[in-house]
């Protein structure tokens, strides 16, 4: 189990994750159909498909939002088709989840929780009894290896819609939390080239975001891989101002205030930048020289 797990995040780029990586191969080979669950950025996604690609199973995937309709899921007849041949297998065009059961593949959805309910719905009997029925053309049987991972953000999202008990009880569950400071900072530097002090501060100023009371909902480390991504081209970063304008380009997409808040978010990013700075070695003489140059221009 050890050398796979090395194995994946090896040949899928992915830092730490080794007991999350244990488990989802432990329902894989178990045979459970798998839900991973996390903020966004938490890496659902990319261990969701290293996860089915280690397996070297037909993927298909799905990105869910309400227009993944219950035909699209399963499939539909072609008119023209029908016309020609009447309901008959020729004329069905077979959606992704038929495709995985036939192939025994694997069905990746991403967002689960986003898809509507109905088409969330049709989803039961193929992962309970490994089949599903197609009027007019009868039922189908999944091959053996067919599996559903999916992912899903926590309910309180926006677009998001709560998982039925019955849909849930289908599934085995991994939760992500945000990674230790050190894989957060390996992270930043293996996906911006940056340097280990850039990308430590970057790291900083991403985590502080998860912690100021006006925030609700702080960054992923896509804040901090953008930030150290933006800082150098932006400025050297060495300088206070390239920190402030890498961040407000950086976090303002990411992070979300408490209602009721009077304060603007480039109010509370200036502020978690210029805390993020100066507790850095050198970082108050630094954070001085910063302002004294501001205002000298």
């Amino acid at each position: 189990m050890e050398e796979i797990v090395r194995e994946i995040q090896q040949n899928f780029g992915i830092v730490g994750r080794d007991e999350e990586i244990k488990k989802a191969i432990a329902a894989k080979m178990a045979g459970k159909h798998l839900l991973i669950e996390g903020e966004v950025g938490t890496g659902k996604t990319t261990l969701a498909v290293a996860i089915s690609k280690y397996f070297n199973q037909p993927l298909f995937r799905i990105d869910g939002d309400e227009r993944m309709t219950e035909a699209k899921l399963v499939g539909h007849f072609d008119p023209p088709m029908v016309v020609k041949k009447g309901y008959t297998w020729e004329a069905f065009v077979p959606g992704p989840l038929v495709r995985a059961m036939k192939e025994g593949g694997i069905l990746f959805i991403n967002e689960l929780n986003r898809l509507p309910e109905g088409t969330q719905n049709v989803l039961l009997p193929a992962m309970d009894e490994g089949k599903i029925y197609i009027p007019k053309l009868g039922e189908i049987n999944a091959k053996d290896g067919f599996t559903v991972i999916a992912t899903e953000n926590p309910s309180e999202h926006v677009g998001t819609t709560p998982l039925s008990e019955a849909i849930r009880d289908r599934f085995v569950l991994i939760s992500l939390e945000y990674q230790s400071e050190d894989e957060e900072i390996e992270i930043v530097t293996l996906r911006s080239g940056c340097s280990r002090e850039i990308a430590e501060k970057s790291v900083k100023i991403t985590r502080l975001t998860r912690e100021h009371p006006d925030i609700k909902r702080g960054s992923s480390v896509r804040g901090a891989i953008d930030i150290a991504s933006l800082v150098e081209k932006i400025g050297n970063g060495l300088e206070l101002s390239s920190w402030i304008d890498a961040s407000l380009m950086a976090l303002s997409t990411k992070i979300e205030l408490n209602d009721g808040t009077n304060r603007s978010i480039r109010e509370i990013i200036e502020e978690i930048v210029l805390k993020a700075i100066k507790d850095f070695p050198g970082g108050r003489e630094e954070l001085g020289l910063s302002m004294i140059q501001r205002k000298s221009m």
